[in-house]
């Protein structure tokens, strides 16, 4: 074999991009090579052995569904990206992917799980930056941890601004850490004029009559009554409860979720009184209010500077790490 030969077969393998090919409801998975999509579709069809008459296939991804149609797409997609093809009147289920002939392991799905997160995440930075401010501080921080290659390779950038970018968000999560120690000391402070006061009340008080006992009406309810509900989820619940200033590390969505849940409804399943349920809702909606605000500021910046579209990435600051 000549040297041309084989540098031309290294250019070419180059082009090729690794892919996992399976039916939608068959167990076996295939690797294959392809350059294109039309290439995939046609290699596909062979390795699955799917009938002339049920062409042309749909190739759809395999996580959640997303029919790939764009060759642009396509190229953007990271190597070994899983597809199912679909034959003609064909439609992909997740359904398939739950049944006893699951085609991964529970441990290969716990690995695809987690990966799915921070590729959705990602996706959402890639359509709109300004999504940073409405994310919940743990989806913050699977951005943060994600390796910096795998992060430009989704987000299709160069890794100086994807280190930008996860300096930005670093910055974030770092200034809501910093807000919620703030709120600590001035509760400690509050908490402490408090005690101060009620002690040198009845310092200066004469001594108080004996009070009389009252009688204890049962109402029928209890304290612990947890027959109330709400739509917010146990994690959702437990950040409430356990976390200081638990609105700062949940994202918008779970915000709303809270502020829309009954405040007699949200009391009991805390195990609080309605004032302290209510005092948290109202947190709740500051802080879900400041958060729209900046969006809506920063949509307003990008209108007004030179009709671009998106934020650019190179705008955003040399972010540096507070410590």
């Amino acid at each position: 074999k000549s040297p041309w030969g084989t540098a031309e077969r290294q250019l070419m393998a180059a082009r090729l991009k690794q892919c996992v090919v399976r039916r939608r409801d068959g167990p076996e998975q295939h690797g294959v090579a392809a350059s294109c999509l039309r290439e995939l579709r046609d290699k596909a069809c062979g390795v699955l052995a799917i009938d002339k008459a049920r062409e042309p296939i749909t190739l759809v991804l395999a996580e959640d569904g997303t029919i790939v149609d764009d060759e642009d797409y396509f190229l953007c997609l990271p190597p070994n990206t899983k597809f199912v093809a679909l034959a003609k009147d064909e439609k992909w289920s997740s359904k398939s992917l739950d049944s006893g002939t699951s085609w991964l392991s529970e441990s290969v799905d716990e690995v695809d799980s987690a990966a799915e997160k921070w590729k959705q995440l990602a996706r959402q930075l890639k359509d709109d930056l300004s999504n940073i401010i409405l994310m919940s501080e743990e989806d913050l921080q699977v951005l943060i941890d994600v390796p910096r290659s795998d992060l430009a390779e989704e987000l299709a950038q160069s890794e100086t601004k994807v280190q930008v970018l996860q300096d930005t968000l670093q910055q974030v999560l770092d200034r809501r850490e910093e807000e919620r120690q703030s709120r600590q000391l001035l509760e400690l402070y509050l908490e402490a004029l408090k005690t101060e006061d009620s002690i040198l009340s009845k310092v200066a008080e004469p001594e108080a009559a004996p009070r009389k006992e009252m009688d204890v009406v049962d109402t029928g309810t209890s304290s612990t009554d947890t027959s109330a509900t709400t739509a917010l989820s146990d994690q959702v619940l437990a950040a409430l409860k356990e976390k200081p200033a638990p609105e700062l590390c949940l994202d918008s969505q779970d915000l709303e979720l809270v502020l829309k849940a009954d405040a007699a409804a949200l009391a009991s399943a805390l195990g609080w009184d309605k004032q302290k349920a209510g005092a948290l809702q109202s947190a709740c909606d500051q802080e879900l209010s400041k958060r729209l605000q900046q969006v809506q500021t920063l949509h307003s910046l990008r209108s007004t500077s030179k009709g671009k579209k998106t934020l650019p990435w190179g705008d955003w600051p040399s972010a540096k790490r507070k410590k």
